[in-house]
């Protein structure tokens, strides 16, 4: 196990638990209890948790994993999810993409089909022009696109979360305020038949809850954990919805209340 791995399961523990001690992870990541100290100290200089004699404890009461450190989860299927999304999105399109791991890889698999081209349903007698426009406040999203020519990327301004890389604020929904999206692509952290889809920051809601204003249609990206989990912020309704891209582990009776809302449901 690489030290990346480790620390990732590191900070997932102590998100779920809210305290580590150091034999515990040890004998959990099958590694030497010094192996671990160095870990949780190197974690405590970068200020990801506290360090406590014996082991450690989440940094704050409220603890929420960086981007980084969430995009082990699920990986394959938010891979798989991305390349169904991809599919979804026409030649041309302009694309809005709000922060997370599952944005993110839909973010990498358009670069892909754009490098690779084929596919597109809209005909263009540019050849300069690109294969999308991508509008996006996240800056991660921004730094992997920004080196693909085939890709437009506009960077919405605003304030930084250091946990998600998105910007958000009043800069970020002027920039918002002047664009018109073909499509965006929301990742959210619920999604509840009663309330609609949801994530934990006020902030972030009310900047994708924009991106789906602006948008012609709204696709939500999700792995199945998320589905009939409510978080602390509401984005939008499920009638504002048009697609949720999932993976296959999606209960059957959550895709017929999402198929009765009107929502397509694809599931990879």
């Amino acid at each position: 196990m690489s030290k990346h791995e480790r620390w990732s399961r590191l900070l997932e523990l102590l998100a779920a638990e809210g305290r580590l001690e150091v034999e515990d992870a040890a004998t959990t990541l099958e590694v030497s209890p010094a192996t671990i100290r160095r870990d949780l100290d190197e974690l405590a200089e970068q200020q990801m948790l506290v360090r406590t004699r014996g082991g450690a404890i989440a940094h704050g009461v409220s603890y929420e994993l960086p981007l980084r450190y969430k995009s082990s989860r699920h990986a394959s299927e938010k891979q798989r999810i991305a390349a169904a999304v991809a599919e979804l999105i026409g030649e041309g399109d302009v694309v809005g993409l709000n922060g997370g791991t599952t944005t993110t890889e839909v973010a990498r698999a358009l670069a892909l089909r754009a490098g690779g081209s084929g596919g597109g349903r809209r005909e263009s007698s540019d050849a300069s022009a690109p294969s999308f426009t991508v509008v996006t406040n996240a800056l991660n999203i921004a730094g992997e696109l920004a080196v693909r020519p085939q890709i437009k990327i506009v960077v919405t301004g605003g304030v930084a979360r250091p946990q998600t890389y998105e910007l958000v604020g009043p800069l970020t929904v002027g920039v918002l305020n002047e664009v018109v999206l073909d499509v965006a692509v929301l990742g959210v952290d619920g999604v509840d038949p009663q309330l609609g889809v949801m994530t934990h920051q006020e902030d972030e809601a009310s900047i994708s809850r924009l991106f789906a204003e602006r948008a012609r249609r709204v696709i939500v990206v999700t792995d199945s954990s998320k589905m009939g989990r409510r978080a602390f912020a509401r984005i939008c309704g499920l009638d504002r919805i048009d697609v949720l891209v999932t993976d296959s582990a999606l209960p059957s009776d959550m895709a017929a209340r999402l198929t009765e809302a009107g929502i397509k449901v694809h599931t990879v």
